[in-house]
């Protein structure tokens, strides 16, 4: 376990990422979902994350219903705050954001601290928990102002309320986040996507920065929401079809990894964790087999050699850190 700056909440360097419970892209049924967190225990996976942007809150029921089999105690869970849910008219689906289930709610932007604290209490309604580890600023890219002036100093005083271990925020950018470590007393921040085999644009500041302070990195999105999990012309970057130019990467990335007997997944992670300032890794995943293969490329060994190649190539810069230091 690694604990998250100083706040004493402690980590798995490998974490399950639960958006695919709630029916991202494509159904999963409830028996799936709880056979994916089961698997996670079976593989060691202790920290899991979720949100009420998950599937309109499914991921969070369905993950409190499959923890309800474990003590509460061996398990770190986060969740996330910003959007808050109201009900709506379900005579549509949620595909528009990315989720195969009915529009019975709609999202609504509230970093008010009255909004955190609402939010936070029907997450807890959804897990059916009394408390929940970590809460991150989910996604305040265009609320900043709000973020920062009311959002964190309520995650600030729910953590010295004792109602939550450990705050930070969450994106899909690394700019802001940089602000936060600098600017606020986060305990961690979780960058998706932004430190992987295709976008190292965290290692610029972020990272450096939270190493500096004292502060954690989660790195979400180790796969780019599927192309380096699979490399295929329908596969998705960024949750939108990959561009072509990036698909030609991944394939390369992909050819190096199999000529140096290891796979681009086991790469992909190894990427990821390898970084001082990283505590954990979220790889998402549907079923039992996904979170097995998750953990095994996890443990799987990547060869210096590979690594070498791609500094070689140009398929990585010279600096981001790997596994271990190349000769």
């Amino acid at each position: 376990m690694t604990p998250l700056g100083r706040s004493g909440v402690e980590v798995t360097p490998l974490g399950f990422g639960a958006a695919a419970l709630g029916n991202l892209y494509t159904p999963v049924s409830d028996e799936q979902a709880h056979a994916a967190v089961l698997a996670a225990w079976q593989r060691g996976i202790r920290y899991v994350d979720t949100a009420p942007h998950y599937g309109l809150g499914l991921s969070e029921r369905r993950l409190g219903a499959a923890l309800r089999a474990y003590d509460r105690a061996h398990w770190t869970v986060s969740t996330q705050v910003g959007r808050r849910l109201e009900p709506a008219d379900a005579a549509d689906d949620d595909l528009a954001e990315g989720f195969a289930v009915p529009a019975a709610h709609r999202r609504v932007w509230d970093f008010t601290a009255d909004g955190i604290r609402r939010t936070l209490e029907a997450s807890l309604a959804r897990l059916g928990l009394d408390r929940v580890d970590v809460v991150y600023l989910h996604d305040p890219d265009g609320h900043a102002e709000q973020a920062f002036r009311e959002g964190y100093p309520a995650l600030e005083q729910l953590r010295s309320e004792g109602v939550v271990g450990a705050i930070g925020a969450g994106m899909n950018q690394a700019e802001m986040l940089t602000r936060f470590v600098r600017d606020t007393d986060v305990d961690v921040v979780l960058c998706a996507g932004r430190y992987t085999l295709l976008d190292q644009s965290a290692a610029a500041e972020l990272l450096p920065e939270a190493l500096r302070r004292g502060v954690s990195v989660v790195v979400g999105g180790p796969f780019n929401s599927g192309l380096l999990a699979d490399p295929t012309p329908r596969a998705t970057y960024d949750y939108t079809r990959a561009p072509r130019e990036l698909l030609h990467r991944a394939l390369r990335l992909k050819e190096a990894a199999e000529r140096h007997g290891t796979t681009l997944r086991a790469a992909a992670l190894a990427f990821c964790a390898a970084h001082p300032a990283v505590a954990s890794v979220l790889a998402g995943a549907r079923s039992a087999a996904e979170v097995h293969d998750c953990a095994d490329q996890w443990e799987a060994t990547v060869p210096d050699a590979f690594w070498r190649e791609l500094h070689e190539t140009g398929l990585l810069p010279p600096d981001p850190p790997v596994v271990r230091e190349l000769p």
